[in-house]
């Protein structure tokens, strides 16, 4: 070992000895050698750490270029701006159904969604496995209830919106999801529903397009249900936010816990005007949930 009170040139020459590179050099052009390695590594790992600093201040750095009142309009006109423009979009979502600790889902079901501006949704069921029982208690309720919020007149209903939720947005905490820059907005619903959810959604301060949403369900479907906590969330697809990843969480004494979760894939966007835009720059339109 090189002593800290040894000298500088018997440490230097130490360390050249496993550098196998520099083993046909003079003394000199070693420590030369040796130097340069250590100055071109510190360099690396200096751009390294500075990249990195940069990429954790983004979100922050975007967050304080909009106030609370700017972001909840932000999300408003992002919402009419979806009921709007889109008229249409289909996709394929993979629901699994886990019950108590279990990694394996209890029941499984593959349908491809279709929605229509003015009509909503349709479903047609491609695939079925697992408990029959569960999926006539869980998975067949699941779609019912989808279809009838996203009914004409009734969709608008659950928005995330200033008309349908108290929000409190916090421009000073910045998120990273899925590698994209976002703020928390604590939502409160001004009347309480199953669908209607008390917690926080992270929203991409440049246009008010959703991230991610986090918490639980106001209201429980039935007096027997226990608390269900909800996350879902999202990215932009040709500009407009598109849910990718859904699980719903809920305990009960009598039936336990069970888990839900969503995949989302394969869609396909119809808008009255079509855009160009890059998907994860361009201000986003979000889609009816």
């Amino acid at each position: 070992m090189c002593s800290i009170r040894g000298r500088r040139k018997n440490c230097w020459m130490r360390f050249v000895r496993v550098d196998e590179g520099a083993a046909g050099l003079n003394p000199r052009r070693r420590r030369g050698r040796l130097k340069a390695m250590a100055q071109s590594g510190s360099a690396k790992m200096l751009k390294v750490v500075c990249a990195a600093g940069v990429l954790m201040g983004l979100p922050r750095l975007i967050a304080q270029q909009v106030d609370a009142a700017t972001l909840i309009q932000r999300i408003d006109a992002a919402n009419q701006a979806r009921y709007d423009n889109v008229t249409g979009f289909a996709d394929t979502e993979h629901y699994s159904v886990f019950r108590g600790n279990d990694t394996h889902p209890a029941a499984e079901m593959v349908v491809r969604v279709t929605y229509r501006k003015g009509e909503g949704k349709s479903y047609e069921v491609r695939s079925r496995s697992g408990s029959g029982l569960i999926q006539k208690l869980a998975l067949d309720p699941l779609l019912r209830n989808e279809k009838e919020i996203n009914e004409p007149g009734r969709v608008q209903a659950s928005w995330f919106t200033s008309a349908n939720y108290e929000m409190r947005p916090h421009p000073e905490q910045a998120r990273q999801v899925n590698g994209r820059g976002c703020v928390v907005v604590d939502i409160t619903p001004k009347h309480k529903a199953p669908n209607m959810i008390e917690g926080t959604l992270c929203v991409d301060p440049r246009d008010g397009t959703l991230v991610e949403m986090d918490g639980v369900a106001s209201k429980s479907p039935n007096p027997l249900a226990g608390t269900t906590h909800m996350m879902r969330q999202y990215r932009n697809i040709e500009g407009y936010a598109m849910a990718t990843h859904a699980r719903a969480e809920s305990d009960s004494a009598i039936v336990g816990r069970t888990v839900v979760v969503v995949d989302y894939s394969e869609y396909e966007l119809k808008s009255r005007t079509p855009s160009n835009r890059d998907a994860s720059a361009a201000p986003g339109k979000p889609p009816p949930r």
